[in-house]
């Protein structure tokens, strides 16, 4: 009963740091990588030792490719992100890679992204994020359709909703903190970290509401309950598991995280963050927020 007694606080939390995330999203913006806005990506594998990472991008500087970024990838290898490039631009390019051929590398990718890819590539990832959303709401009302008190079945589909806007927000926010300081950028692993958050953040917020509901299942008469102690006996019931289930994914993410590759780094990030918030929403904000709706129609009654 403790969050629910302090569900005001545990609210309040959640608001201030979905209202920072989008101060962030909107003073300092997303910087959109090659797949959204086009551009060319060319992935490079050195036989002996790579180049000085500095001293290669002054080096591009002299090519007028406009912003470049340079990523290093494993012990060898570098991938390098820019605008369009023609075939004399590639062919310039390789050449201050291998520093007029002193360096032996083998070109291991080469990929080019026109804008009008990206344009499509975007308005297909809105489409799926909304599909997704709708379908959660639709799958939630049906799913607590025979629950009609104290709270609609249409209001745990809301509340679903308001934690799933919560859990993704909050990653957004972080990973915007990502691209102004350390130059991340949005790409296609981002939307499929946003999806996959959608989707395992969501199953822990069900849990709970399913507990929830077999609990009001079992009360004698429904409209004598006190409905914020049985959603507080729920989260008794259901948040070591929740917590349990989140942290083993967690540590899968983490090791993802400091071992993995360079180029799902970012995307890792995104995935434990989601997690943390997801299961931090199921626990401390959907339950709260249905406790705080039911006493709001509760006084309205009155």
């Amino acid at each position: 009963m403790f969050i629910i007694k302090h569900k005001k606080i545990f609210i309040g939390i959640s608001t201030a740091l979905v209202v920072f995330s989008i101060a962030f999203l909107l003073f300092w913006g997303l910087k959109t990588g090659i797949d959204f806005k086009g551009g060319a990506i060319v992935e490079v594998l050195y036989k002996d030792s790579r180049p000085d990472q500095v001293a290669l991008g002054k080096d591009i500087e002299a090519l007028n490719l406009g912003s470049v970024l340079i990523q290093p990838t494993g012990d060898l290898g570098y991938i390098i992100k820019s605008r369009e490039l023609s075939d004399t631009e590639h062919s310039a390019l390789l050449k201050i890679l291998s520093a007029n051929g002193k360096n032996k590398f083998e070109e291991t990718g080469f990929n080019s992204i026109g804008p009008s890819v990206g344009h499509e590539l975007t308005r297909k990832a809105i489409i799926a994020i909304i599909l997704v959303s709708l379908g959660i709401i639709c799958f939630i009302a049906f799913a607590f359709r025979k629950v009609s008190k104290p709270v609609s079945s249409w209001r745990y589909g809301f509340i679903a909703i308001i934690t799933l806007l919560h859990d993704v927000a909050i990653p957004v926010g972080l990973f915007v903190m990502l691209s102004h300081y350390y130059g991340a950028e949005l790409d296609t692993l981002f939307v499929v970290a946003v999806l996959t958050v959608l989707g395992l953040s969501v199953s822990d917020t069900i849990v709970i509401f399913d507990r929830i509901r077999e609990n009001l299942r079992n009360q004698v008469n429904i409209s004598k309950v006190n409905f914020s102690e049985v959603v507080g006996k729920s989260l008794e019931q259901s948040y070591v598991r929740s917590i349990c289930t989140s942290l083993t994914v967690i540590l899968v993410l983490l090791s993802l995280f400091f071992f993995g590759p360079v180029s799902t780094k970012y995307f890792a990030l995104m995935l434990v963050s989601g997690m943390f918030f997801g299961t931090y929403s199921s626990i401390f904000l959907a339950s709260p927020l249905l406790v705080l709706i039911e006493e709001w129609q509760q006084n309205k009654k009155k």
